[in-house]
């Protein structure tokens, strides 16, 4: 049974270089595996392994500076949702590319799950999906906007032009675990938009606490893991990854023509050109070689 751990925190991080040899291999004593991303302004990403490994490596990010109070979301998988341990340097831990923006000077009301519902549902309120396109396909609350962004950094641009179709609205936001809302809601505040509101916890806290039959979501939420999408109660859900273009797609959809494991699916068959999709065949090929060695 592994323990999967979705984190992140704002904070100043001086020289997040210097954080990165002993958060690795502390990480990789305690048998825990995922990727964290450091940049300047904190940490995010996921993680999994054993109960202990996990609370190790909490305490270890909660005693870093500024982290004291960090929380993450934990769930629950019988299979070990990564295959190695990663610990990146980035610019940001969620990149929007507005240097502006700054999560720690102030952010948009916190809602937390139990009044979400009541707050959507409220006719002078816009609700905005923050997160990309593919991940919205499979999923979202009812009656979200989506922005069709294919990245974060997407969104600014997509608000600057759609604006006016939110004035004397309030705008409620969500993303899959928050930090994407901490990002777009100070932005939103600081062009003026006078009442902001976000999901505490993202969609995933609303999945784990909301009960089923009062859900006003639809569909599944795309996790950046192998369990690909998960559903109420935070069980996996029933989509796989096309390692071509990296997209969610159901099981029935490896039956359509344009599916080739590895190479490509409905999505993505037309964006790829002959050399590409040569080129990922190779890849699946060392890929299934490996794995017949036990060595993935």
């Amino acid at each position: 049974m592994y323990i999967i751990a979705a984190l992140y925190h704002f904070t100043r991080f001086g020289n997040p270089a210097e954080l990165k040899p002993d958060l690795l291999a502390l990480c990789t004593a305690e048998g825990v595996r995922g990727t964290l991303l450091l940049a300047p302004e904190g940490i995010n990403g996921t993680i999994a392994g054993p109960r202990a490994g996990i609370d190790a490596v909490i305490a270890h990010l909660r005693a870093l500076p500024g982290c004291g109070d960090l929380e993450w979301k934990e769930a629950i998988s019988a299979d070990a949702p990564f295959g190695k341990m990663k610990v990146r340097l980035k610019r940001e831990i969620v990149t929007m590319g507005q240097p502006d923006v700054d999560p720690r000077a102030r952010v948009g009301h916190y809602i937390d799950p139990a009044d979400w519902n009541a707050l959507i549902a409220a006719p002078d309120v816009a609700v905005i999906d923050t997160r990309n396109d593919y991940e919205v396909a499979i999923g979202t609350f009812e009656g979200a906007v989506d922005p069709k962004t294919e990245s974060f950094g997407d969104f600014p641009a997509w608000w600057e032009a759609n604006k006016a179709r939110f004035h004397n609205k309030k705008i409620a936001m969500f993303c899959t675990g928050g930090i994407r809302c901490e990002k777009s809601t100070n932005y939103l505040l600081g062009q003026g938009v006078e009442d902001v509101y976000h999901l505490k916890g993202g969609i995933l806290k609303y999945l784990q606490e909301v009960p089923e039959a009062q859900t006003k979501w639809e569909g599944s939420c795309f996790v950046f893991d192998n369990r690909v999408s998960v559903e109420h109660g935070l069980r996996e859900g029933p989509h796989m990854l096309c390692h071509g273009c990296r997209r969610p797609i159901l099981p029935e959809d490896t039956h359509r023509t344009e599916y080739e494991a590895g190479v490509s699916c409905h999505n993505c068959v037309g964006e790829t050109s002959e050399m590409d999709k040569d080129r990922f065949r190779e890849r699946q090929k060392q890929m299934m070689l490996a794995k017949s060695r036990n060595e993935l």
